[in-house]
Protein backbone atom coordinates (compact mmCIF):
# COMPACT_ATOMS: atom_id res chain seq x y z
CA UNK A 1 0.00 0.00 0.00
CA UNK A 2 0.66 3.74 -0.68
CA UNK A 3 1.61 4.99 3.23
CA UNK A 4 3.17 8.12 4.59
CA UNK A 5 5.89 6.17 5.92
CA UNK A 6 6.59 4.84 2.35
CA UNK A 7 6.43 8.13 1.11
CA UNK A 8 8.85 9.93 3.47
CA UNK A 9 11.11 6.83 2.90
CA UNK A 10 11.42 7.64 -0.92
CA UNK A 11 11.57 11.26 -0.51
CA UNK A 12 14.64 10.99 1.61
CA UNK A 13 16.17 8.18 -0.93
CA UNK A 14 15.28 10.04 -3.90
CA UNK A 15 17.73 13.10 -2.79
CA UNK A 16 20.85 10.94 -3.62
CA UNK A 17 19.87 11.36 -7.42
CA UNK A 18 17.76 14.56 -8.36
CA UNK A 19 18.22 17.68 -8.37
CA UNK A 20 16.33 20.42 -6.37
CA UNK A 21 13.30 21.93 -8.96
CA UNK A 22 12.29 24.45 -6.44
CA UNK A 23 8.71 26.28 -7.78
CA UNK A 24 8.83 29.00 -10.34
CA UNK A 25 6.06 31.89 -10.32
CA UNK A 26 4.68 32.64 -13.22
CA UNK A 27 3.74 36.46 -13.90
CA UNK A 28 2.26 35.46 -17.01
CA UNK A 29 0.14 32.62 -16.51
CA UNK A 30 -0.95 34.26 -13.37
CA UNK A 31 -2.11 37.05 -15.74
CA UNK A 32 -3.65 34.92 -17.98
CA UNK A 33 -5.49 32.93 -15.54
CA UNK A 34 -6.56 34.92 -12.62
CA UNK A 35 -4.77 32.61 -10.40
CA UNK A 36 -1.32 32.73 -9.14
CA UNK A 37 0.28 30.35 -10.50
CA UNK A 38 3.81 28.38 -10.21
CA UNK A 39 5.86 25.34 -11.74
CA UNK A 40 7.41 22.53 -10.92
CA UNK A 41 10.25 22.56 -13.34
CA UNK A 42 10.87 18.24 -13.39
CA UNK A 43 12.20 18.78 -17.00
CA UNK A 44 15.25 20.09 -15.63
CA UNK A 45 16.26 17.21 -13.28
CA UNK A 46 19.77 15.49 -14.16
CA UNK A 47 18.03 12.74 -16.66
CA UNK A 48 15.37 15.48 -17.96
CA UNK A 49 12.67 14.17 -16.46
CA UNK A 50 10.89 13.56 -12.97
CA UNK A 51 10.71 9.66 -13.82
CA UNK A 52 14.26 8.92 -12.01
CA UNK A 53 12.76 9.24 -8.93
CA UNK A 54 10.14 6.75 -9.23
CA UNK A 55 12.89 4.32 -11.06
CA UNK A 56 15.19 4.74 -7.90
CA UNK A 57 13.39 3.92 -5.52
CA UNK A 58 12.06 0.83 -6.78
CA UNK A 59 15.50 -0.09 -7.56
CA UNK A 60 16.49 0.84 -4.15
CA UNK A 61 13.92 -1.73 -2.66
CA UNK A 62 15.35 -4.64 -4.59
CA UNK A 63 17.52 -7.48 -3.44
CA UNK A 64 20.96 -7.96 -4.59
CA UNK A 65 19.80 -10.81 -6.40
CA UNK A 66 17.21 -9.13 -7.92
CA UNK A 67 19.64 -6.67 -9.48
CA UNK A 68 22.24 -9.11 -10.19
CA UNK A 69 20.07 -10.67 -12.66
CA UNK A 70 19.63 -7.37 -14.57
CA UNK A 71 16.73 -4.76 -15.03
CA UNK A 72 14.56 -4.45 -17.94
CA UNK A 73 11.68 -2.02 -18.37
CA UNK A 74 9.88 -0.31 -21.16
CA UNK A 75 9.49 3.27 -21.77
CA UNK A 76 8.95 6.16 -24.69
CA UNK A 77 11.98 7.74 -23.25
CA UNK A 78 11.59 9.01 -19.79
CA UNK A 79 11.32 6.38 -17.60
CA UNK A 80 14.10 4.49 -19.75
CA UNK A 81 16.53 7.09 -19.04
CA UNK A 82 15.66 6.82 -15.08
CA UNK A 83 16.20 3.49 -14.91
CA UNK A 84 19.66 3.77 -17.37
CA UNK A 85 20.85 6.20 -14.96
CA UNK A 86 19.42 4.68 -11.39
CA UNK A 87 20.88 1.33 -12.36
CA UNK A 88 24.20 2.82 -13.31
CA UNK A 89 24.34 4.58 -10.16
CA UNK A 90 23.42 0.36 -8.34
CA UNK A 91 26.25 -1.01 -10.69
CA UNK A 92 23.66 -3.32 -13.15
CA UNK A 93 23.33 -4.27 -16.00
CA UNK A 94 19.75 -2.67 -17.76
CA UNK A 95 17.60 -3.33 -20.75
CA UNK A 96 15.15 -0.68 -22.06
CA UNK A 97 12.62 -1.53 -25.30
CA UNK A 98 11.50 1.68 -26.63
CA UNK A 99 8.95 2.11 -29.62
CA UNK A 100 10.34 2.56 -32.74
CA UNK A 101 8.43 6.08 -32.65
CA UNK A 102 10.58 7.70 -29.74
CA UNK A 103 12.60 10.48 -30.64
CA UNK A 104 16.00 10.10 -31.09
CA UNK A 105 16.84 12.53 -28.11
CA UNK A 106 15.90 10.10 -25.48
CA UNK A 107 17.55 6.99 -27.42
CA UNK A 108 20.40 8.48 -27.34
CA UNK A 109 20.93 9.78 -23.59
CA UNK A 110 19.07 6.28 -22.49
CA UNK A 111 22.55 4.50 -24.60
CA UNK A 112 24.31 7.42 -22.67
CA UNK A 113 24.19 5.55 -19.09
CA UNK A 114 25.12 2.49 -20.46
CA UNK A 115 22.10 0.77 -21.05
CA UNK A 116 20.91 -1.89 -23.61
CA UNK A 117 18.35 -0.05 -25.83
CA UNK A 118 15.60 -2.31 -27.93
CA UNK A 119 13.74 -0.69 -30.39
CA UNK A 120 10.21 -2.57 -30.63
CA UNK A 121 6.09 -1.43 -30.99
CA UNK A 122 5.06 1.38 -32.55
CA UNK A 123 3.19 2.67 -28.80
CA UNK A 124 4.39 1.86 -25.48
CA UNK A 125 1.64 -0.93 -24.62
CA UNK A 126 3.69 -3.23 -27.49
CA UNK A 127 6.91 -2.27 -25.87
CA UNK A 128 5.73 -3.78 -22.19
CA UNK A 129 4.91 -6.80 -23.82
CA UNK A 130 7.87 -7.65 -25.50
CA UNK A 131 10.22 -6.84 -22.48
CA UNK A 132 7.82 -8.86 -20.65
CA UNK A 133 8.50 -11.64 -22.56
CA UNK A 134 12.58 -11.15 -22.62
CA UNK A 135 12.34 -10.75 -18.93
CA UNK A 136 10.44 -14.02 -18.81
CA UNK A 137 13.18 -15.22 -20.91
CA UNK A 138 16.08 -14.38 -19.60
CA UNK A 139 15.44 -13.70 -16.35
CA UNK A 140 15.68 -10.45 -15.44
CA UNK A 141 14.19 -8.28 -12.66
CA UNK A 142 11.19 -5.78 -14.42
CA UNK A 143 10.57 -2.39 -13.55
CA UNK A 144 7.20 -0.83 -14.43
CA UNK A 145 6.96 2.40 -15.74
CA UNK A 146 4.10 3.31 -14.10
CA UNK A 147 1.88 0.54 -12.59
CA UNK A 148 3.98 -0.21 -9.40
CA UNK A 149 3.20 1.09 -5.96
CA UNK A 150 7.10 1.51 -4.94
CA UNK A 151 7.63 3.70 -7.97
CA UNK A 152 4.68 5.54 -7.35
CA UNK A 153 5.93 6.33 -3.93
CA UNK A 154 8.62 7.62 -5.74
CA UNK A 155 7.02 10.04 -8.08
CA UNK A 156 5.18 11.17 -4.63
CA UNK A 157 8.02 12.34 -3.52
CA UNK A 158 7.24 15.57 -5.98
CA UNK A 159 4.23 16.56 -3.95
CA UNK A 160 6.28 16.51 -0.04
CA UNK A 161 8.58 18.94 -2.02
CA UNK A 162 5.63 21.25 -3.47
CA UNK A 163 3.68 21.09 0.16
CA UNK A 164 7.07 21.65 1.98
CA UNK A 165 7.79 24.64 -0.48
CA UNK A 166 3.77 26.38 -0.60
CA UNK A 167 2.00 25.07 1.99
CA UNK A 168 -1.28 26.78 0.87
CA UNK A 169 -1.24 25.90 -2.51
CA UNK A 170 -4.74 25.22 -3.84
CA UNK A 171 -4.73 23.14 -6.63
CA UNK A 172 -1.81 20.67 -7.86
CA UNK A 173 -2.00 19.83 -11.90
CA UNK A 174 -0.44 16.27 -12.92
CA UNK A 175 -0.13 14.94 -16.26
CA UNK A 176 -1.66 11.20 -16.55
CA UNK A 177 -0.28 8.83 -18.89
CA UNK A 178 -0.20 5.20 -16.96
CA UNK A 179 -0.77 6.78 -13.80
CA UNK A 180 2.15 6.33 -11.90
CA UNK A 181 3.31 10.00 -11.28
CA UNK A 182 -0.59 11.13 -10.58
CA UNK A 183 -1.35 8.58 -8.17
CA UNK A 184 1.64 9.17 -6.00
CA UNK A 185 1.34 12.83 -5.89
CA UNK A 186 -2.39 12.85 -5.38
CA UNK A 187 -2.26 10.42 -2.48
CA UNK A 188 0.54 12.24 -0.72
CA UNK A 189 -0.98 15.30 -1.51
CA UNK A 190 -4.56 14.19 0.19
CA UNK A 191 -2.39 12.39 3.17
CA UNK A 192 -0.81 15.73 3.75
CA UNK A 193 -3.68 18.41 3.61
CA UNK A 194 -7.24 16.77 2.33
CA UNK A 195 -8.42 20.16 0.86
CA UNK A 196 -5.31 19.88 -1.64
CA UNK A 197 -7.71 20.27 -5.37
CA UNK A 198 -5.84 17.21 -7.50
CA UNK A 199 -6.49 17.36 -11.14
CA UNK A 200 -4.73 14.81 -13.50
CA UNK A 201 -4.11 16.10 -17.32
CA UNK A 202 -4.25 13.54 -20.33
CA UNK A 203 -4.47 14.21 -23.71
CA UNK A 204 -7.58 14.18 -25.57
CA UNK A 205 -5.78 11.32 -28.00
CA UNK A 206 -4.84 9.25 -25.06
CA UNK A 207 -7.80 9.94 -22.37
CA UNK A 208 -7.33 6.17 -20.75
CA UNK A 209 -7.57 7.04 -17.13
CA UNK A 210 -10.49 9.57 -17.85
CA UNK A 211 -12.62 6.94 -19.58
CA UNK A 212 -11.24 4.14 -16.93
CA UNK A 213 -12.77 6.59 -14.06
CA UNK A 214 -15.87 7.22 -16.24
CA UNK A 215 -16.38 3.39 -16.10
CA UNK A 216 -15.18 2.27 -12.94
CA UNK A 217 -12.63 0.00 -14.18
CA UNK A 218 -9.29 -0.39 -15.79
CA UNK A 219 -10.08 0.51 -19.67
CA UNK A 220 -8.18 -0.02 -22.85
CA UNK A 221 -8.40 2.39 -25.49
CA UNK A 222 -8.57 0.90 -28.96
CA UNK A 223 -5.60 3.27 -30.26
CA UNK A 224 -4.34 6.50 -29.05
CA UNK A 225 -3.01 9.31 -31.37
CA UNK A 226 -1.50 12.47 -29.74
CA UNK A 227 1.44 14.50 -29.90
CA UNK A 228 2.30 13.72 -26.48
CA UNK A 229 4.22 10.46 -26.81
CA UNK A 230 5.22 10.27 -22.98
CA UNK A 231 1.57 10.05 -22.32
CA UNK A 232 0.33 7.71 -25.48
CA UNK A 233 -0.82 4.97 -23.04
CA UNK A 234 -3.53 2.50 -23.85
CA UNK A 235 -4.09 0.67 -20.70
CA UNK A 236 -3.62 2.96 -17.06
CA UNK A 237 -2.22 1.00 -14.31
CA UNK A 238 -4.60 -1.52 -12.43
CA UNK A 239 -2.57 -1.05 -9.31
CA UNK A 240 -2.71 2.74 -9.35
CA UNK A 241 -6.35 3.15 -10.39
CA UNK A 242 -7.44 2.98 -7.34
CA UNK A 243 -5.45 5.59 -5.85
CA UNK A 244 -6.43 8.02 -8.87
CA UNK A 245 -9.78 6.89 -8.69
CA UNK A 246 -9.65 7.74 -4.74
CA UNK A 247 -7.89 10.82 -5.16
CA UNK A 248 -8.16 12.81 -8.17
CA UNK A 249 -10.64 15.54 -7.97
CA UNK A 250 -10.88 16.30 -11.48
CA UNK A 251 -9.35 14.82 -14.95
CA UNK A 252 -9.01 17.45 -17.48
CA UNK A 253 -8.09 16.46 -21.88
CA UNK A 254 -6.45 18.72 -24.15
CA UNK A 255 -6.08 18.86 -27.13
CA UNK A 256 -2.50 18.64 -29.35
CA UNK A 257 -2.91 22.17 -30.46
CA UNK A 258 -3.08 23.73 -26.99
CA UNK A 259 -0.10 21.73 -26.72
CA UNK A 260 1.71 23.09 -29.48
CA UNK A 261 0.64 27.10 -27.98
CA UNK A 262 1.88 25.80 -24.83
CA UNK A 263 5.38 25.16 -26.18
CA UNK A 264 5.77 28.77 -27.45
CA UNK A 265 4.45 30.14 -24.49
CA UNK A 266 6.91 28.42 -22.09
CA UNK A 267 10.09 29.35 -24.69
CA UNK A 268 9.02 32.91 -24.95
CA UNK A 269 7.85 33.39 -21.54
CA UNK A 270 9.83 31.18 -19.32
CA UNK A 271 12.88 30.30 -21.65
CA UNK A 272 12.21 26.32 -20.84
CA UNK A 273 12.14 23.29 -22.97
CA UNK A 274 8.98 21.18 -21.87
CA UNK A 275 8.19 18.29 -23.96
CA UNK A 276 4.86 17.58 -25.00
CA UNK A 277 3.17 15.62 -22.01
CA UNK A 278 5.06 18.05 -19.75
CA UNK A 279 3.42 20.80 -21.65
CA UNK A 280 -0.22 19.00 -20.68
CA UNK A 281 -0.33 20.73 -17.37
CA UNK A 282 0.23 24.18 -19.29
CA UNK A 283 -2.74 23.94 -21.43
CA UNK A 284 -4.72 22.99 -18.73
CA UNK A 285 -4.16 26.25 -16.79
CA UNK A 286 -6.99 28.05 -19.04
CA UNK A 287 -9.36 25.09 -18.44
CA UNK A 288 -9.80 25.60 -14.84
CA UNK A 289 -12.83 27.57 -13.52
CA UNK A 290 -11.33 28.62 -10.50
CA UNK A 291 -10.23 32.14 -9.51
CA UNK A 292 -7.56 33.87 -6.98
CA UNK A 293 -6.26 30.24 -6.48
CA UNK A 294 -2.76 28.75 -5.80
CA UNK A 295 -1.81 26.13 -8.78
CA UNK A 296 0.93 24.19 -9.00
CA UNK A 297 1.50 22.93 -12.41
CA UNK A 298 4.18 20.37 -12.66
CA UNK A 299 6.05 20.16 -16.04
CA UNK A 300 6.94 16.51 -15.90
CA UNK A 301 10.00 16.35 -18.69
CA UNK A 302 12.12 18.49 -20.87
CA UNK A 303 13.70 16.07 -23.64
CA UNK A 304 12.00 16.72 -26.88
CA UNK A 305 14.54 16.46 -30.00
CA UNK A 306 15.26 19.33 -31.55
CA UNK A 307 13.55 18.10 -34.52
CA UNK A 308 9.91 17.85 -32.97
CA UNK A 309 11.29 21.44 -31.33
CA UNK A 310 11.34 23.15 -34.64
CA UNK A 311 8.37 21.50 -35.81
CA UNK A 312 6.03 22.49 -33.06
CA UNK A 313 7.69 25.83 -32.95
CA UNK A 314 6.66 26.67 -36.93
CA UNK A 315 3.01 25.17 -36.06
CA UNK A 316 2.66 27.62 -33.16
CA UNK A 317 3.55 30.42 -34.98
CA UNK A 318 1.27 29.29 -37.76
CA UNK A 319 -1.68 28.80 -35.25
CA UNK A 320 -0.84 32.12 -33.80
CA UNK A 321 -1.09 34.13 -37.41
CA UNK A 322 2.38 34.88 -36.62
CA UNK A 323 3.50 33.42 -39.82
CA UNK A 324 1.50 33.25 -42.89
CA UNK A 325 1.60 32.67 -46.59
CA UNK A 326 -0.33 34.71 -49.06
CA UNK A 327 -0.38 34.57 -52.56
CA UNK A 328 -1.45 37.55 -54.64
CA UNK A 329 -1.29 37.94 -59.04
CA UNK A 330 0.55 40.22 -60.47
CA UNK A 331 1.30 41.57 -64.20
CA UNK A 332 3.92 40.76 -66.29
CA UNK A 333 6.04 44.04 -66.40
CA UNK A 334 8.86 45.96 -64.10
CA UNK A 335 7.89 47.42 -61.15
CA UNK A 336 4.93 45.49 -59.44
CA UNK A 337 7.02 43.34 -57.01
CA UNK A 338 8.16 47.09 -55.58
CA UNK A 339 4.53 47.82 -55.09
CA UNK A 340 3.19 44.75 -53.08
CA UNK A 341 6.39 44.86 -50.96
CA UNK A 342 5.63 48.89 -50.19
CA UNK A 343 2.18 47.50 -49.32
CA UNK A 344 3.12 44.85 -46.87
CA UNK A 345 6.42 47.34 -45.62
CA UNK A 346 3.58 50.52 -44.89
CA UNK A 347 1.59 47.82 -42.58
CA UNK A 348 4.67 46.70 -40.86
CA UNK A 349 5.05 43.12 -42.27
CA UNK A 350 8.09 41.13 -42.26
CA UNK A 351 8.62 39.31 -45.87
CA UNK A 352 10.39 36.03 -44.96
CA UNK A 353 10.13 34.24 -48.34
CA UNK A 354 8.85 34.96 -51.82
CA UNK A 355 8.34 32.80 -54.74
CA UNK A 356 8.21 34.17 -57.87
CA UNK A 357 6.35 31.86 -60.42
CA UNK A 358 5.79 34.01 -63.92
CA UNK A 359 4.29 30.74 -65.96
CA UNK A 360 1.00 30.47 -63.64
CA UNK A 361 -1.59 31.94 -66.90
CA UNK A 362 -0.56 33.27 -70.44
CA UNK A 363 -2.45 36.79 -69.41
CA UNK A 364 -0.50 38.94 -68.90
CA UNK A 365 -2.83 41.27 -67.03
CA UNK A 366 -2.41 38.16 -64.18
CA UNK A 367 -0.12 36.38 -65.48
CA UNK A 368 2.80 36.35 -62.27
CA UNK A 369 1.87 34.62 -59.55
CA UNK A 370 4.03 35.62 -56.33
CA UNK A 371 3.82 33.98 -52.75
CA UNK A 372 5.10 35.75 -49.89
CA UNK A 373 5.08 34.19 -46.54
CA UNK A 374 5.40 36.79 -43.79
CA UNK A 375 5.79 37.43 -40.54
CA UNK A 376 3.21 39.38 -38.22
CA UNK A 377 2.33 40.09 -34.60
CA UNK A 378 -0.32 38.16 -34.58
CA UNK A 379 -4.09 37.30 -36.01
CA UNK A 380 -5.16 40.58 -36.04
CA UNK A 381 -1.93 42.25 -37.30
CA UNK A 382 -2.24 39.30 -40.31
CA UNK A 383 -5.50 40.55 -40.71
CA UNK A 384 -4.62 43.92 -41.25
CA UNK A 385 -1.91 43.18 -44.19
CA UNK A 386 -4.14 41.63 -45.99
CA UNK A 387 -7.11 43.83 -46.19
CA UNK A 388 -4.59 46.50 -47.19
CA UNK A 389 -3.66 43.86 -50.05
CA UNK A 390 -7.19 43.72 -51.23
CA UNK A 391 -7.53 47.79 -50.77
CA UNK A 392 -4.55 47.73 -53.15
CA UNK A 393 -6.53 45.61 -55.80
CA UNK A 394 -4.62 42.39 -55.07
CA UNK A 395 -7.19 40.11 -54.48
CA UNK A 396 -4.80 38.11 -51.79
CA UNK A 397 -5.43 34.19 -50.91
CA UNK A 398 -4.42 32.23 -47.82
CA UNK A 399 -2.25 29.21 -49.11
CA UNK A 400 -0.41 26.85 -46.67
CA UNK A 401 2.85 28.16 -45.45
CA UNK A 402 5.91 26.09 -46.89
CA UNK A 403 8.72 26.86 -45.05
Amino acid sequence: MLTLEKFEEASDAVLNVTLETKLRYSEYFTAQTGNKVWFKPENLQYTGAYKIRGAYYKISTLSEEERARGLITASAGNHAQGVAYAAQVFGCKAVIVMPTTTPLIKINRTKSYGAEVVLYGNVYDEACAYAMELAEQNGYTFIHPFNDLDVAAGQGSIAMEIVKELPTVDYILCPIGGGGLCAGVATLAKMLNPKIHVIGVEPEGANCMQLSIEKGEVTTLPNVNTIADGTAVKTPGDLVFPYIRDNVDEIITVADDELIGAFLDMIENHKMVVENSGLLTVAALKHLSAKGKKVVAILSGGNMDVITMSSVVQHGLIQRGRIFTVSVLLPDKPGELVKVAQVIADEKGNVVKLEHNQFVSINRNSAVELRITLESFGHEHKEQILAALEENGYRPKLVKPNL
